[in-house]
């Protein structure tokens, strides 16, 4: 985004004295404190919802949320002189979560709880995540179709040849959790969660988790949805075990912390469990050399190949002891 996005604080009666880029957007300094400008190209409808979700959360004060600011006609979308729309969001001066800190990963593990708690709305239906059952049944037929494209091809590079050596394993992994969670009360847990609203981050990582003092704000709500809560959990804590080796004590540290701010029930330690039997870094790796270039692998997705297969077996000791979560 070019610096002259913030031509549009005008129309919020606003005036940067100093900027600075961030991810994709425009930190402005202003007389009613910092604020992001960043293009948007979403829908209008979900942006509503969406602000009346950030202003429900910031109502709490337990975490801080980059609210989303109207301009002086009311709007949450601003078009500029060039016809490019803009989100204006209040914003934080802190330092995204340290993965390699245990401190900062337990205050973001208690602030995911704390959005938990609050995060629910009347539901719509449009954007109700995909059942887990559905969305696993379509992954285990996408890996064994590309397992068989691979093993028809003729000359294959070194990653196909490292997916082919271990697709198996992981294929068997993967039908193995679809079949634990239909047998699994994941369906009740979905509608209860449903009937209740509860709604998900959707992109709950270190990047969207600002610290500073003793304060957090989770930022760039952009992906929400209605889904059950454990999506966000697994999600963060998977990211964070894949940088520490599956670490068993960390991970049980996690979910304690989570707990200490919103207990979890019997169905909520299935489901979270059964997540995380789910080979889905794999079945990612897959899904990007299928839909993209295979002519010309980046070597960064063979290296993650590589690294993903070298904690296979750190991965399933984890896996075996989180499953004492649904006892």
């Amino acid at each position: 985004m070019h610096d002259r996005g913030i031509s549009i604080l005008e129309k919020y009666d606003l005036e940067a004295s100093a900027a600075s880029r961030g991810r994709g957007a425009l930190i402005c300094q202003t007389g009613q404190g910092l604020v992001l400008i960043r293009e948007y190209y979403g829908s209008t409808r979900k942006l509503e919802y969406q602000a009346k979700l950030l202003e429900k959360i910031s109502g709490q004060k337990e975490i801080h949320v980059d609210t989303l600011k109207r301009n002086k006609e009311e709007n949450y979308i601003t078009v500029d002189k060039e016809n490019i729309p803009y989100l204006v969001k209040n914003w934080y001066d802190g330092k995204e979560c340290d993965t390699q800190s245990r401190k900062d990963i337990m205050r973001s593990v208690k602030a995911l709880a704390s959005l938990h708690k609050t995060m629910q709305m009347p539901v719509w239906e449009h954007y109700v995540r995909e059942s887990l059952l559905s969305e696993y049944e379509r992954h285990n037929r996408e890996l064994r179709k590309i397992k068989k494209f691979i093993f028809q091809k003729h000359q294959k590079n070194e990653f196909e040849r490292c997916y082919l050596e271990h697709a198996d394993r992981y294929l068997c992994c993967a039908e193995e959790a679809f079949k634990r969670i239909s047998q699994s009360s994941y369906d009740r847990l979905r509608t209860v969660s449903l009937e209740r609203g509860c709604v998900c981050h959707g992109a709950f990582h270190q990047h969207n988790i600002l610290m500073w003092d003793s304060e957090t704000a989770v930022v760039n709500f952009d992906n929400w949805n209605y889904d059950v809560q454990m999506a966000d959990l697994y999600q963060f804590m998977r990211k964070i075990l894949e940088k520490h080796g599956w670490d068993k004590e960390l991970g049980k540290e996690m979910i304690q912390s989570y707990c200490e701010i919103r207990p979890l029930i019997k169905e909520e330690r299935e489901n979270l469990a059964v997540r995380f039997a789910y080979p889905e870094k794999f079945w990612k790796l897959a899904n990007y050399y299928y839909t993209h270039n295979k002519v010309w692998i980046p070597k960064k997705n063979l290296e993650k190949l590589k690294k993903l297969i070298s904690q296979y077996e750190k991965w399933l000791e984890f896996v075996e002891s989180i499953n004492t979560l649904e006892k």
